[in-house]
């Protein structure tokens, strides 16, 4: 968590304190785009910026040569490693990547995604069409409490041409390809980066998708002393290289049951009764790299509903991991702890659906990968909000407010005499802002969400503007 600041310092201020730029006015004028971007969340520069001086002085800034994500999100990198530091147990580095499509009439000054279905031409054949975008590889460190504390590192690229993987495995085995010359190599990148800036690699556990199997990964994290937890993809070579890990793990009883919650279609939630196996195997690497790597003592956890509902399919989640597990307790543990991985995808939803980055309408990959690096400090701090509410409601509200907020939503509440007796906590300001966003707040209305919470920032900006302005003119 954050600590208490001085009374006047926004979080803006204290986030980007450690930002390093060859100009200082452009440090300025960061702190000015985000403060503008903060009060209009989602909505075009133009209207965040409300005139065309500073409109124009936005757009130099993103297209500045002198600016780019690493010095956008460097005092952001600074402050989610002190968080990182302060904070207690565990840490969770989640890693996964993300595109953003966008719809140009020169897509070549962005660059490619992949292929997607056009129209029929006249002989009712499909056509395909090149899609426009940019990836962003992201890392987020996050708490066993699911508390995002900050990202740790960020890498961005696109692709001058789509080739397409199936058509490259017929030309060449992928597998026989060192790292790097991959795009994969981003995964290792990550981690090194993250654990630079947290500096206690013991502490980490970096947790990943089935696009995170990757052999090369499990020796740089064993070789750098880190932890990691991955759903596994392959089905690789183990003990004497005549089975494989599925081999090894059809062999075991059940050593446990869990109950895990699934969302379905429609999104109503679910109970899946789980079995639980778990076993040290000694895993091989890829046959075209086992004289460059060695044989990894892994463990394998297998969590598999035997008897899922007609309208769904089964949960089946298989893990593999460098933690040790001995018995079903810490397995179910690990479970948890994967299960964390989706707050990533809540991340990136917020720069999606919150600011809305796929909207912007900047024309090059440099400007538009500067836009997003300064989206992902308005989501992050909108996740971090939201997730404060939970994990820490009875924190002291200036860690989050500065006291012009707090007083501005003083006046709010003082129409609400009946929540005058309330503690005034960290809690009690976040829930005023949810319900400036629309929350109801009745009693069995479950806590507010990012939704709610960046509608809620963005009108509390608007109120303290007035309120500011209210007090100059009036006296």
């Amino acid at each position: 968590m954050e600590n208490s600041t001085s009374e006047g310092l926004s979080w803006i201020d204290r986030e980007l304190a450690a930002s390093k730029f060859k100009d200082e006015r452009l440090g300025k004028r960061l702190r000015k785009i985000v403060t503008q971007l903060e009060g209009a969340i989602g909505e075009p520069i133009p209207l965040a910026c409300a005139d065309w001086a500073n409109t124009k002085a936005a757009y130099r800034f993103l297209s500045n040569d002198d600016v780019s994500e690493a010095e956008i999100l460097a005092g952001h990198f600074v402050s989610a490693g002190d968080r990182i530091r302060a904070a207690g147990g565990p840490i969770l580095i989640l890693q996964d990547t993300t595109e953003f499509v966008y719809k140009r009439a020169r897509p070549e000054e962005i660059g490619a995604l992949t292929y997607a279905p056009n129209k029929r031409n006249r002989d009712r054949l499909l056509t395909l069409h090149t899609v426009c975008g940019l990836l962003m590889h992201s890392s987020l460190a996050i708490t066993t409490e699911g508390l995002p504390l900050g990202l740790t590192a960020i890498k961005f690229w696109t692709r001058s041409k789509f080739k397409g993987t199936t058509a490259l495995k017929r030309h060449i085995n992928p597998t026989r390809v060192p790292i790097e010359g991959k795009e994969s190599i981003r995964w290792l990148a990550n981690m090194q980066q993250s654990l630079e800036l947290i500096g206690d690699p013991g502490r980490c556990i970096h947790i990943g998708d089935r696009e995170n199997d990757i052999y090369e990964f499990f020796c740089a994290a064993l070789k750098l002393g880190t932890n990691f937890l991955v759903r596994a993809c392959v089905d690789r070579l183990a003990g004497k290289g005549t089975n494989t890990i599925a081999d090894e793990m059809a062999e075991l009883p059940v050593m446990g049951h869990h109950s895990v919650e699934v969302r379905t279609k429609t999104g109503e939630v679910e109970q899946a009764n789980v079995e639980i196996r778990y076993k040290h195997v000694r895993v091989l690497p890829p046959i075209g790299k086992q004289r460059r790597y060695p044989v990894l003592m892994l463990t394998i956890i297998n969590a598999e509903e035997r008897e899922p509902p007609p309208h769904r399919a089964p949960v089946i989640w298989k893990l593999i991991t460098n933690l040790g597990v001995n018995s079903a307790e810490e397995a179910i543990e690990k479970l948890g702890w994967y299960a964390l991985r989706w707050k990533i995808e809540v991340f990136h939803n917020i720069l999606k659906s919150g600011c809305k980055a796929e909207d912007a309408k900047l024309r090059t990959t440099d400007r538009l990968v500067n836009l997003i690096a300064i989206f992902c400090l308005l989501s992050w701090r909108i996740f971090w909000t939201t997730m404060m509410n939970r994990v820490a409601p009875e924190a002291p509200p200036q860690i989050a407010f500065t006291t012009g907020e707090i007083e501005t939503l003083n006046l709010i509440v003082r129409d609400r005499p009946r929540k005058s007796s309330r503690k005034r906590t960290l809690s009690y300001y976040l829930m005023e802002v949810a319900c400036l966003g629309g929350y109801l707040a009745r009693a069995h209305d479950p806590p507010p969400g990012n939704k709610i919470m960046w509608r809620g920032w963005s009108r509390l900006a608007d109120i303290k503007l007035g309120v500011e302005m209210a007090a100059t003119t009036c006296g």
